[in-house]
């Protein structure tokens, strides 16, 4: 019997090692870059880590649902960058030479909000509509969304950056709640949206449909489960949130470009991946997603402290995608 006993110790024991191996390395990482550096644990350096970790979280949780359905969204870097370039197109400052609307006085930021979050749910329902109704794979259908958002964008912008902005608007990235830095407005607006969703996915009936989709989705349309249009509110509850996070990604850049946003749903799909949602579909939690995005934006950070080169920095963060997936696929393996 205590041979059992050690064999099971063992085997959970290895099995919480490679279900978390990616957060392991990422964290000793971490941990020896500031033993090296001791100023990384600092007040500037923890106020940019929840600020950018708060960013792509909302993207990441756009992504999720999408991949807790065995699908994915390829199209939401793109809508952040369209998100971020109309905020910026109306919410410059009225003395700025270079105006895109210069007849045009200063609109309130909630209606430009509103507009924007608008604008992205149209993209998002559209992608709805072709993963459902034409049966046409996520990954191409939102592959060419992409490619859409961004003719798009390049033909309002005129390819042409966006700056002048308006100091009400960048506040809501720069600014803290009392302020306390370690209370940005950026991770409180992250942290609603964390709990909102959190809410959908465990305590309503449409969170319920959604884990039952990636489960089986032949056995929830049995089950008398509306697959289609379960499906068109993921995809339309993402574009939204990507609408959210360009609307600030605008606010923290101080200006926008269509290059904005170029490769954040891979970050997101990271992020996601590293925090146990899983690509074959059915399983994540809200809480894994905020560890998994929190730990690749440490490595981030801890590689750009240690003056390691931008161009190094993404193919470290290749290797990183590509590992959580081959791990999550190989547990899925293991499983079956």
């Amino acid at each position: 019997m205590q041979i059992d006993n050690n064999k099971l110790s063992g085997r959970r024991t290895g099995e919480f090692l490679l279900n978390n191996a990616v957060i392991i390395m990422m964290l000793v990482a971490a941990a020896a870059v500031s033993i090296m550096r001791p100023n990384f644990i600092s007040q500037y350096n923890i106020k940019n880590l929840i600020s950018n970790t708060s960013a792509r979280f909302i993207i990441a949780l756009g992504v999720s649902g999408c991949l807790i359905t065995k699908g994915t969204d390829l199209s939401a870097g793109r809508l952040v960058g369209l998100a971020a370039c109309l905020s910026a197109t109306f919410m410059q400052r009225l003395d700025y030479t270079s105006k895109v609307y210069p007849d045009m006085g200063e609109p309130p930021i909630i209606w430009v909000f509103l507009g924007v979050v608008a604008v992205c749910m149209v993209f998002g329902l559209l992608n709805g509509l072709v993963v459902s109704k034409l049966n046409v794979p996520p990954f191409i259908a939102t592959l060419g969304m992409q490619t859409i958002v961004y003719g798009i964008c390049l033909v309002y912008t005129g390819a042409q950056p966006i700056g002048g902005l308006r100091k009400d608007y960048t506040n809501i990235s720069s600014g803290s709640l009392f302020g306390f830095q370690f209370l940005p407005y950026l991770g409180i607006i992250a942290l609603l949206l964390g709990l909102i969703m959190w809410f959908v996915y465990n305590k309503t009936p449409h969170g319920k449909h959604m884990y039952a989709i990636g489960g089986n989705e032949n056995s929830a349309e049995v089950a008398g489960i509306n697959t289609t249009a379960t499906k068109i509110i993921i995809y339309t509850t993402a574009a939204c949130l990507y609408g959210i996070a360009g609307f600030l990604y605008g606010a923290k850049s101080g200006g926008a470009s269509v290059n904005l946003g170029m490769g954040y749903e891979l970050e997101a799909i990271a992020g996601c991946t590293i925090g146990g949602v899983s690509t074959n579909g059915g399983v994540g939690r809200i809480s894994g997603m905020v560890i998994g995005v929190l730990v690749f934006e440490l490595l981030k950070i801890a590689m750009q402290f240690m003056g390691v080169p931008s161009d190094y920095t993404y193919i470290v963060q290749g290797l990183v995608i590509i590992m959580a997936v081959s791990l999550d696929i190989r547990k899925y393996v293991a499983k079956k």
